[in-house]
């Protein structure tokens, strides 16, 4: 399965490289490929060592004024021109999406592709990781919204919420009918 994550490049604590290392390496052993946003720095960097290690495959997609981050080696390295080719580019090339921890880059990225679910313009799995609770605000406004009317849809059919790398991993899996 090729799996966009989606996540910060900061260089960020034990409490959230720890679980993004974890949930890399069962990427890399299930023989899964890793799309991201091609950086070699921060929690970007992590995921796609713990991948590349664990024998996944890395496809990058960087963007033109962040080109000098990009990572060296990759299996496939892609320069958008901006944001918004990046994250048409990154979504082409998914079968599955995990969002975990970032800043509003990533909930950029996080609301387009729940945006596209529920317009029916995709149909493929979205993980939120909810590392450290990380988004346990973001999942009460979600729960506001569709409470009140803001979601078309259920929640639960625009996003699965994981505590746990293993979790989210197994969630991919079910749904694309490979457990």
């Amino acid at each position: 399965m090729n799996i966009c994550v989606f996540l910060s490049a900061a260089d960020l604590d034990e409490r959230y490289t720890r679980p993004a290392r974890e949930f890399a390496e069962l990427l890399g052993k299930g023989g899964h490929t890793l799309v991201w946003g091609g950086s070699d720095v921060g929690l970007m960097k992590v995921v796609a060592d713990g991948v590349q290690e664990a024998g996944g495959r890395l496809v990058g997609v960087s963007v033109e004024f962040l080109s000098d981050r990009a990572r060296a080696i990759a299996d496939e390295m892609v320069v958008a021109r901006d944001l918004a080719e990046r994250k048409a580019q990154m979504l082409s090339r998914a079968d599955a999406v995990v969002i975990m921890v970032g800043g509003t880059g990533t909930l950029d990225e996080a609301t387009e592709i729940l945006e596209l679910k529920k317009h029916g313009h995709t149909t493929m799995p979205v993980v939120l990781l909810n590392t450290a609770g990380f988004y346990d605000g973001l999942r009460q406004q979600f729960l506001r919204m569709e409470a009140e009317g803001f979601l078309p849809v259920p929640l639960s059919d625009l996003v699965f919420f994981a505590e746990e790398p293993v979790g989210a991993l197994a969630y991919l899996e079910e749904s694309s009918g490979m457990r």
